[in-house]
């Protein structure tokens, strides 16, 4: 056992995945000798060295161009986008190629390539720092779309990710980067597209993934203190969704509350709301609800507490739930 920060245990993986293929390669701007603005490829490139940890170009439609060439000549390139509101200059090259060059070639080409994302708000960023894409990848095709909450799983998940031959976005959720919690190197990863149920209930189910997870479990361990009971479930894949997990919970529930910081409107909380109304219409006691962040740009960083979905928030829409 090791206890790692979810940063640290980010550089454990991707060293470990540096160390098994020779492949793969790491490419992003100041991911180099500075180690990244977060420091997850910090000592990687004094160690591996300039040819597989590339200090690249400040030309985020240049480092996934590249990339998808590297992949076709079978590299394995894990790319970072240093904050999420820079991944839009890539966004034609992840949409038109990335996600379609598998399909179009009928299996011929194969795109393993890793697309990291620090991604949310919660760390008073400034103007396009704080913002969450995630719902621009899951409805592109072709794509899969994964977000870490933890420590262990983004030790897990990345190695996972970038032995995938599928193009993988993986979202980091960037104010837990600091949260620790002992990490089993030898342990038997979840699949990378599992769900996972971190606490088990019967009164109401919550759905989460990335930086929600833990408001989620705070959210129970509150509601605890009231009698009340609830489940949370971390989605951890986005796309595909997992629905056997979200579903088996649902019909245990009877009350579903989706939680996610991007805006309301069309969130994954929408496609949720409606899975789990088609499978599991019979076993639910109210309309599955959903807590996200406003319909508005992400506020300025002094305001963002106010934006951001909260234990309060959370437990008002339980409650909202369970009056049904």
């Amino acid at each position: 056992m090791t206890t790692l920060t979810m940063a640290k245990a980010l550089n454990a993986g991707l060293r470990r995945a540096l160390e098994a293929d020779p492949k793969v390669v790491l490419a992003g701007e100041d991911i180099g000798k500075l180690g990244g603005v977060f420091r997850v490829t910090e000592g990687l490139q004094k160690d591996f060295g300039e040819g597989r940890v590339i200090d690249s170009p400040l030309a985020e439609s240049g480092i996934i161009g590249t990339a998808v060439g590297m992949a076709i000549r079978g590299y394995r390139p894990v790319c970072e986008i240093q904050f999420d509101g820079f991944v839009y200059p890539a966004f034609d090259q992840i949409v038109s190629q990335v996600a379609k060059l598998r399909y179009r070639t009928r299996g011929a080409l194969r795109i393993p390539l890793v697309i990291r994302i620090p991604f949310g708000g919660g760390i008073g960023g400034v103007e396009h720092h704080s913002e969450s894409p995630e719902s621009y990848f899951v409805h592109t095709a072709g794509l899969k779309v994964v977000s870490c909450a933890t420590p262990v799983d983004a030790y897990w998940m990345i190695q996972q990710a970038v032995a995938s031959d599928d193009p993988v976005i993986f979202l980091e959720p960037k104010r837990r980067y600091h949260e620790r919690a002992e990490v089993d190197e030898s342990a038997t990863p979840l699949p990378l597209h599992a769900a996972s149920v971190l606490r088990e209930g019967r009164d109401v189910t919550l759905l989460a993934y990335g930086p929600m997870v833990k408001t989620c479990l705070d959210a129970a361990a509150a509601a605890a203190d009231e009698g009340r009971d609830l489940e949370v479930v971390d989605l951890r894949s986005l796309s595909p969704l997992d629905m056997a997990v979200v579903a088996t919970s649902a019909q245990k529930t009877g009350r579903v509350v989706v939680v996610h910081e991007a805006p309301t409107t069309l969130g994954l909380g929408a496609e949720l709301a409606a899975r789990v109304t088609e499978e599991c219409f019979y076993s639910l006691e109210a309309p599955v609800l959903r807590v996200g962040g406003f319909d508005t740009p992400y506020p300025p960083s002094k305001a963002e507490d106010g934006y951001l979905p909260d234990l309060d928030r959370v437990l008002d829409m339980v409650d909202r739930s369970l009056a049904y």
